[in-house]
């Protein structure tokens, strides 16, 4: 059996970087990874936002983790060369009655600590983007994009550099308790582990029940996109959000680092925690929505594009909840990660030196 002071369960954005968190402490850590390589789940399938932490509310994790965690991902990626932009965004209105829904978005933001958020007039957002139907809009400029993908590549060689062992293609099966660990089961060996944090994203309810840990309920939540066709992409150069629906952002425009322009993602509630393409969305479902802020987009504008999971910690007939970083109260050895979707990806690094504040309570 190998020893291991942390064992971290998932090696998506959150997992390493609480793990490599985790290893600056001088504590010896392990990531358990079920498929093949890290990153492949919802880290990778979302819009790649940076969000500035405007929509969430005040002294929630999700507000705290989003302004701390944005600060500290645009230092991250310009120190590791990973690709991103501070482009900013806006939030419009199209019509009279909204206005009032900008001016609240702009007090929670400024609550938040949200720096540099202004209301701005139909002009301003007519010189960023040609084509939004918008009569005012909330501006904020240190929204912006992320590469995803390198992303997850530079803070595994970041976990890699401070002696993180990531073990990939190693799904947990099992768990028990010795005196002084927890013994996790994987298909290929078995580790004890004297603390576990459960950063499994979509599958971290089925985590915590392996880990005799407190019960609760992952609701995936499908979000789905279309894309502009090549000649059309000049419609749209930034990214543009409607005011926020109940379950998601809205469907929102963004610019990807391959040129693409993309819209969504859409919120559907499902069953299967793996299920990316069954029953998709026509195109025509995204029509009217990215109509009713862009002007001359047609049908034939538009294409399929990419879609991703949300690993939520309430039902379709609850509108918010939060992260759930904490230690467990039924198995204290356990740390939980969970519930981690938007703004998640902004907020990895915060999670993880949070995750690892915990870890270092018992260390």
């Amino acid at each position: 059996m190998e020893r291991i002071d942390v064992a971290v369960i998932g090696a998506g954005v959150v997992g390493l970087a609480a793990s490599a968190a985790i290893a600056a402490r001088g504590l010896s850590v392990c990531v358990l990874e079920r498929h093949a390589r890290a990153g492949l789940d919802t880290s990778t399938h979302n819009s790649g936002v940076i969000h500035a932490g405007l929509y969430y509310p005040a002294g929630s994790l999700k507000a705290r983790l989003s302004v701390e965690g944005r600060r500290l991902l645009y230092d991250f990626c310009e120190h590791h060369g990973v690709p991103y932009t501070r482009c900013g965004k806006v939030v419009v209105a199209t019509r009279d009655a909204e206005i009032s829904q900008l001016e609240a978005l702009l007090a929670r933001g400024r609550e938040n600590g949200v720096e540099g958020l202004t209301l701005v007039d139909r002009d301003f957002v007519r010189r960023r983007e040609p084509h939004v139907r918008a009569i005012a809009a909330l501006y904020s400029p240190h929204s912006g994009t992320v590469d995803a993908e390198a992303l997850v590549r530079a803070l595994l060689r970041v976990a890699k550099d401070r002696g993180v062992i990531v073990l990939p293609g190693s799904p947990l099966v099992g768990a028990g308790t010795t005196k002084d660990a927890i013994a996790l089961q994987t298909t290929h060996e078995t580790i004890a582990a004297r603390q576990v944090v459960n950063a499994a994203g979509l599958y971290a309810d089925t985590v915590a029940h392996s880990l005799s840990a407190e019960p609760f309920t992952i609701y995936p939540c499908r979000g789905e996109y279309a894309a502009l066709v090549p000649s059309r992409r000049h419609l749209a150069h930034g990214l543009v959000y409607p005011l926020p629906q109940t379950h998601s952002l809205g469907i929102h425009a963004l610019k990807l680092f391959n040129g693409d322009v993309w819209f969504g993602p859409t919120a559907r509630y499902q069953t299967d925690k793996d299920d990316y393409e069954r029953d998709r969305l026509p195109v025509e479902a995204f029509l009217e929505p990215v109509g009713r802020i862009f002007e001359g987009v047609r049908l034939d504008d538009l294409r399929l594009a990419g879609s991703g999971i949300r690993p939520k910690l309430h039902p379709p007939d609850v509108s918010f909840a939060d992260f759930m970083v904490r230690r467990d109260r039924q198995n204290t050895r356990v740390v939980h990660a969970a519930g981690i979707e938007s703004p998640g990806l902004t907020s990895c690094l915060a999670i993880g030196r949070l995750v690892s504040d915990i870890i270092a309570e018992e260390s």
